[in-house]
């Protein structure tokens, strides 16, 4: 169980799953910009893995002019996995649209990264030009991040994920800056341990809180809880369009 939400390993994307990271909050993992950087990408990943496993990913479709950042999670208890320590972000207690929910863990993970793109913001890149984006468990903390958020993002990339804490929108997202923002959802229709069904219905709720026509949802066949070379490309184009170079 401690690979649960883990992005498994791919030979055509040369992922590598670095865990057992015993650090509570060790430096990111960053793929720096080729030239000067003029936007970023804040990219969190899945249950049980690192950021490493992503940056890897970036370093092979970066853009020239941004910065990918790769934050790595807390070790935790997580009781979905039998109480077992690994990074997460939050802990997760159960699946299911009516599973309970780590209220407290979660608003405090999005506080943890709002954080971090006031950091980016000090160190001269404004929130406009930061896409956050996750994988599973990080996805879904992107997402309820970025429609929390005082900040305006660039736009969100959510892979194989849910909306937590849902139940609270609209309400928390009454005050968010970010209702028009775009958002890149992608799943895999044979994934089994977050069913497409959990993409289709938080494509469904994101519609009554952000602008619908600025969200785009892509599923791909066969693709399990993964990553595929297709959806690396649309994450790829997604940055490209949302963060163009700056003449």
């Amino acid at each position: 169980m401690a690979s649960f939400f883990r992005l498994k390993s791919s030979s055509k994307l040369s992922v590598r799953c670095m865990c057992g990271n015993n650090m509570s909050a060790p430096l990111p993992a960053i793929v720096p910009a080729a030239r000067k950087a003029t936007a970023a990408v804040i990219f969190l990943h899945g249950l049980g893995d690192t950021g490493h496993s992503w940056a890897e990913i970036f370093a092979g479709i970066r853009t020239s002019h941004v910065k990918y950042i790769c934050p790595h999670a807390p070790v935790m208890p997580v009781t979905l996995n039998m109480n077992m320590a690994m990074p997460s972000w939050f802990d997760i207690i159960g699946l299911g649209p009516d599973a309970e929910e780590d209220d407290s863990g979660i608003k405090q993970a999005a506080d943890n990264i709002k954080a971090l793109i006031d950091q980016e913001v000090k160190n001269g890149i404004p929130s406009h030009r930061i896409v956050l984006g996750g994988f599973s468990q990080g996805g879904a903390l992107s997402l309820y991040t970025a429609l929390t958020s005082q900040q305006r993002l660039a736009g969100v990339v959510a892979l194989s994920c849910w909306l937590p804490l849902r139940s609270s929108f609209p309400q928390a997202a009454a005050n968010s800056v970010n209702k028009e923002i775009g958002i890149l959802q992608c799943h895999g229709e044979a994934d089994p341990l977050v069913p497409l069904v959990f993409g289709c219905l938080t494509v469904e709720k994101l519609k009554s809180i952000v602008l619908p026509a600025n969200i785009n949802f892509k599923t791909y066949p066969r693709m399990p809880h993964s990553s595929c070379p297709q959806e690396i490309m649309d994450i790829k184009q997604f940055i490209e369009k949302q963060l163009p170079p700056i003449s």
